[in-house]
């Protein structure tokens, strides 16, 4: 009816409605014409630019490097795909991950089951002794660290853990800059400090050329050279953990029978915390969520959680794997029989007989053979005693 309105009052002459409708539409057709031409020639300009793109992209790409890189030449270098790019250890120790994320990538990692050079693995593997040092803060021995390491680079790697807090002030030119790992806070004889030493393997096995991992505190000081040092483990056919079944109060006395079924009484073992693994076992300890909820729940002072965890879950696990003593030497005897703490050493007790002593006074089993090399490592040595060590080290200890 609006329409028929419209049409009533057009004055005469006028054009009708779908006329007017198609004069104008007419220019909006043109333009839809005009700009399909323009996209063709555009398109076939940019096409035409392409193809001179694919025969002279190096030359582009030369003439203007901080502005221009054609998709041809875009592609990573072949070498980022290569193996090394994922066997390359980490550049620096610190690390945004949690605890969480470290044992699970840490428990991953490949495992070498064989022999000879590459020890099993498709690629030249020299191997290395991780050294993990557990301390509260400084490291007072590290000159002395320092002269046992010089001249070893490629056959070690270093890992400290210390209070949350700490922060290291070592030089670049020193073999502790940037090891210091993401740590936590250690309570003595609680389950933290497995976590500490569980922390401390999960890193070190990052890198996959790390054969063997030893654990030592800042008062520990090395008693021979390091390749004496190095070739001891390396042709070690057993690791070194401290495992013994003790039946009195401070042994079995600290077992709880919540932890069955999953640890026996029979099983209870007690030793020193200072180990020394290889690869396999490092592993088995990190990836562990069997035995751990257990000694973390029921393994509570007057149960110190250093002296049982990993030694007893090894014993289970590994027996015939363990040699049952560590090459850490300590003395005891300074506090008696129920004394908490070993003796500390300070300056008026580094003598040349006194290191002799340590070095060659005992006798032990080394695979299968009697050996008088039965400690690479002494404990605890307070930082007086730091001075006359370092003076007897080149005649003593052979290095320095």
């Amino acid at each position: 009816m609006e329409d028929g309105a419209k049409q009533a009052i057009l004055p005469a002459g006028a054009p009708a409605p779908a006329q007017a409708e198609q004069r104008r539409a007419f220019p909006s057709g043109m333009l839809r014409l005009s700009l399909g031409f323009l996209l063709l020639a555009v398109g076939a300009g940019l096409s035409a630019f392409g193809l001179f793109l694919a025969h002279h992209s190096e030359a582009v790409a030369a003439a203007a490097p901080a502005l221009f890189r054609p998709c041809v030449a875009a592609a990573a270098p072949e070498e980022e795909d290569a193996l090394e790019r994922w066997i390359r250890p980490p550049a620096r120790a610190r690390h945004a991950m949690t605890d969480e994320e470290l044992l699970w990538l840490a428990s991953s990692a490949p495992r070498a089951r064989g022999r000879g050079q590459a020890g099993g693995y498709p690629f030249r593997r020299v191997p290395k002794v991780a050294f993990m040092f557990l301390a509260h803060g400084p490291l007072p021995m590290a000159p002395l660290w320092e002269r046992f390491f010089r001249g070893n680079e490629g056959r070690y790697s270093i890992y400290v853990h210390t209070m949350p807090l700490y922060r290291a002030n070592f030089t670049s030119d020193s073999v502790f800059y940037r090891r210091q790992i993401p740590s936590k806070a250690v309570q003595w004889g609680q389950m933290t400090m497995c976590d500490a030493e569980r922390r401390l393997l999960a890193n070190a096995l990052l890198d996959i050329s790390n054969e063997w991992f030893v654990l030592v505190s800042e008062s520990c000081i090395p008693l021979f050279d390091f390749n004496t040092t190095y070739q001891y483990f390396q042709n070690s056919s057993q690791s070194f953990v401290m495992s013994f079944d003790d039946p009195g109060k401070d042994g079995r006395g600290r077992y709880n029978l919540n932890m069955a079924p999953e640890v026996q009484l029979e099983q209870w073992r007690k030793g020193w915390q200072w180990f020394q693994v290889d690869r396999e076992l490092a592993i088995a300890i990190v990836r562990d969520t069997f035995y751990y909820p257990k000694f973390k729940q029921f393994c509570r002072p007057g149960c110190y959680a250093d002296e049982h965890y990993i030694q007893t879950m090894l014993t289970i696990e590994f027996t015939h794997r363990l040699a049952n003593r560590t090459v850490t030497w300590v003395d005891w005897s300074r506090g008696g029989p129920y004394a908490a703490h070993p003796a500390t050493f300070g300056k008026g007790d580094i003598t040349e007989e006194f290191l002799r002593g340590i070095r060659g006074g005992e006798a032990c089993m080394y695979n299968d053979q009697n050996s008088t090399m039965c400690h690479l490592f002494a404990r605890k040595f307070a930082p007086s005693a730091l001075e006359p060590l370092l003076e007897l080290a080149p005649t003593v200890l052979g290095f320095g």
